[in-house]
């Protein structure tokens, strides 16, 4: 630990004084006058709005940019691009990778000179203690196991709008929010007009297991099933115990009991267990979706697990395959 401490102040003293912010924030709190923003690691006193943001999970990044702010600095910049797919685009030249998302550099983020760290409780726990000795930082918790009443998709606005405090943009929050609900109802009356068998769907994403290919249903109460039931489709799926991650997980055997619902399906193309494992597989071909042609591919590049931007993505990706 005392070495992880001179390492620090090293990065520190190396770091020039007067590195560009990165925007200039509007709305919400004010300048000079201290407030507290709530994670799972408690409350989080900050003098003012935070400039300087380090986010070490890529969902927090995307809030910050549906927020109209670049981060200092965030995890994993190169396997962001590769599975979040939004219209605000990460400026690569401005915003500094601070290593892996599991574990992150503690030097870099501290040449960084943050005023906030922003990190994920399943991954940044056990290193909550050297991050807040590098600057204020808040943990959320995406999957909240201790709260079954509270969806997924509610998680993802309160830690949206609460990030936003953090930032000084919470009149920016409840607009992006706001039109987020507007694009909800243009998508179900899409669905509304849509000449569909039906509207019962499962929703999942598949790769390749140990054994077998394996096949994540999402729950009811993932954020991905909240979105879809806001566009008028149905999740059929029944999970036979509480999901913490809002998902369960299936052999293609597991698939009969929902052969009669639209079979929503993102998979990675360098892993398509359809194209590949399923090929010809007696019970994947003979499950009433495969055989009446009611399957709808959203593409490999569909995030389930973001923030409102990923929402509106699913929501136009499951609205341009079901609609024809």
């Amino acid at each position: 630990m005392k070495r992880l401490f001179l390492l620090i102040a090293g990065a520190l003293a190396l770091t020039a004084c007067s590195g560009e912010e990165n925007t200039t924030n509007t709305g919400g709190e004010q300048e000079g006058e201290p407030f507290t923003i709530e994670g799972t690691n408690g409350e989080v006193t900050l003098d003012e709005p935070a400039q300087k943001v380090v986010v070490l999970e890529w969902t927090y990044a995307e809030n910050l940019l549906a927020l109209g702010i670049q981060p200092a600095g965030m995890a994993d910049i190169e396997e962001y691009h590769n599975y979040v797919n939004i219209d605000a685009e990460l400026d690569e030249d401005a915003v500094t990778d601070v290593g892996g998302r599991q574990e992150p550099n503690l030097e870099a983020i501290a040449a960084l000179e943050p005023d906030l760290i922003i990190g994920v409780s399943f991954r940044h726990d056990a290193i909550l203690d050297e991050l807040e000795s590098i600057a204020p930082t808040v943990i959320f918790n995406p999957y909240p196991e201790e709260d079954e009443s509270m969806d997924l998709y509610e998680e993802m606005e309160m830690t949206f709008e609460e990030m936003a405090k953090a930032v000084g943009k919470e009149n920016e929050a409840e607009q992006v929010l706001t039109d987020l609900d507007g694009k909800y109802e243009e998508a179900k009356s899409k669905i509304d007009e849509a000449d569909l068998e039906t509207r019962d769907v499962i929703l999942t994403l598949a790769y390749s297991g140990a054994q077998a290919p394996e096949i994540r249903v999402f729950t009811p109460h993932s954020m991905a099933s909240i979105i879809l039931e806001r566009i008028g489709l149905n999740n059929v799926h029944e999970p036979d115990q509480f999901e913490e991650f809002g998902s369960s997980t299936y052999n293609v055997e597991g698939l009969v009991q929902y052969e009669d619902a639209n079979y929503l399906y993102t998979v990675p193309d360098d892993d398509n267990i359809y194209e590949n494992q399923l090929e010809g597989n007696a019970v994947w071909e003979n499950l009433n979706f495969v055989k009446e042609d009611r399957l709808y591919d959203l593409g490999e590049d569909t995030w389930l697990y973001g923030g409102p931007l990923s929402a509106e993505t699913l929501l136009e990706q499951v609205t341009d395959v079901m609609v024809k």
